[in-house]
This record gives structure tokens, sequence and C-alpha cells, in this order.
């Protein structure tokens, strides 16, 4: 039987013992079956999707489990959290379902940082309802009714307590920092992101949870959840994507290999490869688009919905009737290879 993911982790619980939050360095996708028997052993699993607080004893037995199935840095996360005054949880998860605990939503948002999933790779149905607002603070997560007595007790011992955001997902980079990125805003980028290898993050670009890029790509704009923006696009600056939380509804946005979203330009459909969208231009789906021949003549009225995931095309505003027009595009994006790089 193939299982989904498994994980061991550090856990924070508020004063009523409800973990909060849950921190997973090394999970592992498709686990083997060797593993899993072994974890059962080890930590009490049964069967299903479960998360299950652990001892230190078991924890150190999971330590030489994971060692013994070739899960080093997993065998050495448990014997570390062995001897550790943190609560310790591991979450089992038999199959990809919509999570039932905290611990099994911040592992999924997890697995897409570790780009061990991409965006869409795993249920999140119903994680909004599941977690719930936390404040991010210099002192690690804190439980939002404890927070005034918390800055209390810190002012009275002499310390200030920073609060960096009021959130149900904390920045991406406190949980994971994956290889070759640059991201010039960390609290801009939200566990759950999919940060591709190559990809630069500026002051005022955004990637929410269960979205991100693919591989090099500058992100000077937003990328909204849902969204996965392909290898060699850039988002411009005050350039936005429609979400799925933000308008898009059910349909999928995406934009493919080699585009380019202009500054303060819009997409509200899916976008193919070696696209572009003019600086400005703001195309939702239902936008009605002139189609231009190589001679500039028009050859049709068209959606743009119509024009999903078709590549080589260009988006323009004509300066001087305002109609959106769309026509080849004659030349693919290409990135400055110096400013892009990230090694």
């Amino acid at each position: 039987m193939s299982f989904f993911a498994l994980a061991l982790g550090s856990a924070t619980k508020n004063r009523d013992g409800k973990i909060i939050e849950a921190f997973f360095p090394t999970p592992i996708l498709n686990p083997t079956a060797e593993l899993v028997a072994a974890v059962k052993q080890a930590a009490g699993y049964e069967q299903g999707n479960q998360s299950l607080e652990i001892t230190s004893e078991q924890c150190a037995s999971l330590a030489s489990a994971f060692e013994s199935n070739d899960q080093a840095e997993s065998a050495n996360f448990a014997s570390k959290a062995a001897v550790s005054e943190q609560p310790v949880v591991i979450v089992v998860l038999e199959s990809d379902e919509k999570p039932q605990s905290v611990a099994e939503g911040f592992l999924k948002l997890q697995l897409i940082s570790h780009r061990l999933v991409k965006p869409h790779g795993t249920v999140l149905d119903g994680i909004f309802g599941l977690l719930h607002n936390i404040a991010w603070t210099n002192e690690g997560p804190i439980d939002l009714p404890e927070l005034a007595d918390r800055q209390i007790e810190a002012r009275l011992a002499g310390r200030a307590l920073s609060v960096d955001c009021v959130d149900k997902f904390p920045k991406m980079v406190d949980y994971v920092v994956p290889a070759g990125v640059r991201i010039a805003d960390t609290s801009r980028v939200r566990l759950g992101a999919h940060v591709g290898e190559g990809t630069t993050v500026m002051h005022e670009g955004f990637i929410n949870f269960n979205a991100g890029t693919t591989g090099v790509s500058m992100v000077e704009g937003r990328i909204s959840a849902g969204v996965m923006v392909g290898d060699g696009s850039d988002i411009g600056g005050g350039a936005s994507i429609m979400g799925t939380l933000s308008g898009g509804g059910k349909v999928v946005i995406s934009i493919g290999e080699n585009s380019l979203l202009g500054a303060n330009a819009g997409l509200g459909f899916p976008l193919g490869d070696r696209c572009t969208i003019e600086s400005g231009l703001y195309v939702t789906s239902g936008t009605k688009v002139r189609m231009l021949d190589n001679n500039g003549q028009e050859v049709e009225v068209a959606k743009a919905r119509d024009l999903a995931g078709k590549s080589d095309l260009l988006f323009r505003r004509n300066s001087q009737t305002g109609a959106v027009e769309c026509l080849t595009n004659k030349s693919a994006v290409e990135l400055n290879s110096e400013l892009h790089s990230n090694n």
C-alpha cells in the first residue's frame, strides 16, 4: 500500500494545550512500506491519517527507525527532538485528503514550500477554517487571546515583544528556505508558496500559499493563491494575477514559460508560453479582444477565455480607440542573466 506522506515535527501549543502550529524540517513524500511499519511500531500509529503527539522515548525509537530506513536527516532531527522540551508530533498521511488537524495543515503547506509537491498537488480544502489567526512574533507564534498577557510579561522582564504579523499563514522562510532563491522582503512570501530555483522576489513582489513559480522568474508583482508561473516568466512591478480566492472562481489561472506580465498589468485567465501583456493592461477572462492578423487587420473579436493556454500572443491596448488587441508575439522574454543570478 502506498502512503502519501509522513513527517516528524516540533509543535507549539496554546495555554489550553491545543497545537497552533507545527514545524517539519524533513517531511517525507511517499514513504516506503518498511518505513511506515517502523513508524507504527515506534510511535503507536495505527491507520488512516493521524497526527500524534509522542514521548521522548518514542522519539528516540523513531530516530532508530529513520536511521535503519535511510532517512538520515529525519533520524538526526528525531535524536535532537528526543531531548527537547518542545512538544513533538508525528503526522502520517495514508492518503491525500483534506487536512483534519492543524499539524496536518502545516505539513501540507511545508510539502509545497519544500518543493516536494507543486501547488494543486495536494488537497488543501478547508484549510482556512482549520487554521486560525496567530500573532507571529520574535518569540515565536502566540495565540491571539494570549498576546496581551505575553506583551505585558515581556515588558516587565525588560524585553520588547515584536509582532511581525497577525495571520493564519506565517512567512515561508521561518520554516523553509528553498535553494537558489532571492527574497527581498521575506514577509511577502507565505508558507505554502512554491518558489522555484532561480526565482527572485523583489520588495513589492508577493507569493501566496498554494501558488508560485517553477523555475527562473523575476517577481515584482502579485502571484495570488492557486496561480503557477512557468520557468522564464516575469511578473512586472505592480502587476497582479487573479487567484481563485480573489474572483477567479474555480478556474486555475497560470502563466506558461518565457512570458511577461508587464508593470501594473493584470491577468484573469490562463496564459500560454511566450506571451506578453503590455504594461497597464488588465485582461480578465471576459475581456473582449480584437484578434489581428500579421498585417494588423481585425480577423474576429473573441473573449480572452477563448485564448486560454494559447502561446505566442501579445496583448495590448490601442492607444487611439482603447480597444484590447491581440496579435502574434514576435519576441519571447529574455531574462537578464546577471540580474537573475541567485547563486
